[in-house]
C-alpha cells in the first residue's frame, strides 16, 4: 500500500490518535516539511519515539514532485507541472507574483504591496466539459487527496511566499468536496495560516455543494463560473449546466449570500460573437442586479485546436463592462493577462503528458488576481 502524504490531515490525526500521540505535534511536523521538503523523518527534532515509527510506516513528507517548471516572459508567472504518486498522473499549478500598488486602469498608484497568488488544482482532468477549457477536453481522470492539494502550496512556497490561494486550476473543486474542505482547513492552520478570506473556491455551479460550503468553510470566497446570462446559451458552452439549471443556481446563490453576508465573484469568459454582445450584458445585469457581486470579465485564452472560439475585442470588453457598471451598478473588473506564453492562463491547463507540457508555449487572463484586491 502506498504511503500517504503527511498533509492528509484526517489520516495523520487518525494514526496519531490510535498511537496515543498528541495531535499538537502535527503542525510542528508540517512546519518542518514546509521548510525542508526533502527531509527525512529522523531530522525532525523533539518528537515522541512513537511518532517517528508512525511517520516511517505510514507517511511520506511529500507524495508529489515538481516535474517541470516554466517561467513566463512576464517574469512574474510560473507554471509547475506536478507529478503525483497515484497513477503517475500530472496536475498543474500556477504562481503569480504581482505588486498591487501598480493600478492597471488609470495608471494611478494604490495601497498594497508585493503579493503572490497560487492557482491550485483539485482534480486530474475534469468532467464538466466546458468547451472553452483545455482541462475540460481531457475528461475526468481522478480526484486529488487533500494532501496532494496541500502539497501544491508546499511546492509553490519554495518559489514565493503565498498570500492567496484560488481553486481555479484543473478540475471542479466542488466535485472533490471532502478533500477540498480538509485541504483548506489545513491551509488556514499552522504553519500556513492563510486567512479564509484569501482563499477562493471557483465552481461551475454544483448546487448541493454550494449549499454546504459556508457552513463547512466560513469566510472562504465563492466564485461562480457563470459565462452566460441565460440557460440555453450556458448549456451550449457548458454542457454540465443542464444538471444545474440557472434558476435553481441563482436561488442557491441567494441563500448562500444571505447566510454568509459575503459578496460573490462571478466569472464570465468573453467569447467573440457568442456571449459578448450588448444584449448579453443587459441580460447579465438583470440577472445579477439584486446580488452583491463582483463580475470578472475574462478575455478568452486561445487553446490551440481544442476550441472553435476566438477572443473578444478590447472595445467590446470595455462596452460590456460599461453597461454592467453604469446601467446596473455592478462592480466589474477585467482579468489581468498573465502567463499565456507558458499555457498558464485561465482555461489553458492541460498536462496530458510531460512531452505535451514541455511543448506548449501559451500565460494568463486572471480573475485569479482580482479576488484579493476587491
Amino acid at each position: 500500500m502506498s504511503l500517504r502524504s503527511v498533509f492528509d490531515a484526517g489520516a495523520i490525526k487518525s494514526e496519531f490518535e490510535t498511537a496515543e500521540i498528541g495531535l499538537g505535534f502535527i503542525p510542528l511536523i508540517w512546519k518542518h516539511v514546509l521548510r525542508n521538503p526533502d527531509c527525512e523523518w529522523g531530522e525532525i527534532p523533539s518528537l515522541p519515539s512513537a511518532a517517528y515509527s508512525v511517520l516511517a510506516s505510514k507517511f511520506r513528507p511529500l507524495t508529489s514532485a515538481v516535474d517541470s517548471r516554466r517561467d513566463s516572459s512576464d517574469q512574474v508567472t510560473t507554471k509547475l507541472l506536478i507529478k503525483l504518486q497515484q497513477n503517475g498522473g500530472f496536475v498543474e499549478a500556477v504562481v503569480m507574483r504581482y505588486d498591487t500598488r501598480l493600478g492597471k486602469y488609470g495608471g494611478k498608484p494604490r495601497p498594497g504591496g508585493q503579493r503572490s497568488t497560487l492557482c491550485i488544482s483539485s482534480q486530474v482532468g475534469c468532467k464538466m466539459g466546458c468547451k472553452f477549457c483545455a482541462t475540460g477536453s481531457m475528461g475526468f481522470k481522478s480526484n486529488l487527496t487533500s494532501g496532494e492539494i496541500v502539497e501544491q502550496l508546499v511546492h509553490a512556497s519554495q518559489i514565493s511566499p503565498i498570500r492567496n490561494v484560488v481553486f481555479m486550476g484543473m478540475g471542479e473543486p466542488l466535485n472533490n468536496y471532502t478533500a477540498l474542505v480538509e485541504a483548506i482547513r489545513v491551509m488556514t492552520q499552522l504553519p500556513f495560516q492563510l486567512s479564509p478570506r484569501k482563499i477562493t473556491v471557483s465552481t461551475v455551479g454544483i448546487i448541493h455543494s454550494i449549499n454546504r460550503l459556508h457552513g463547512d468553510l466560513p469566510g472562504v470566497n465563492l466564485a461562480v463560473s457563470l459565462h452566460a446570462p441565460i440557460q440555453e446559451l450556458r448549456c451550449q458552452i457548458m454542457p454540465s449546466a443542464r444538471a444545474f439549471p440557472l434558476g435553481k443556481l441563482m436561488d442557491s446563490l441567494r441563500t448562500y449570500q444571505r447566510n454568509s453576508k459575503q459578496k460573490i465573484f462571478i466569472e464570465y469568459i468573453m467569447l467573440d460573437g457568442v456571449n459578448d454582445e450588448e444584449m448579453n450584458a443587459h441580460q447579465l445585469g438583470q440577472l445579477l442586479e439584486t446580488f452583491e457581486v463582483v463580475v470578472n470579465l475574462i478575455p478568452f485564452n486561445p487553446i490551440g485546436d481544442l476550441s472553435q472560439f476566438t477572443t473578444t475585442t478590447d472595445s467590446k470588453v470595455v462596452r460590456f463592462q460599461k453597461i454592467l457598471r453604469e446601467s446596473y451598478g455592478i462592480r466589474t473588473t477585467v482579468r489581468k493577462q498573465m502567463g499565456q506564453d507558458i499555457s498558464g492562463a485561465c482555461g489553458q491547463l492541460e498536462p496530458v503528458t510531460v512531452s505535451s507540457y514541455l511543448l506548449t508555449i501559451p500565460v494568463h487572463n486572471d480573475p485569479r488576481l482580482e479576488f484579493d484586491s476587491v
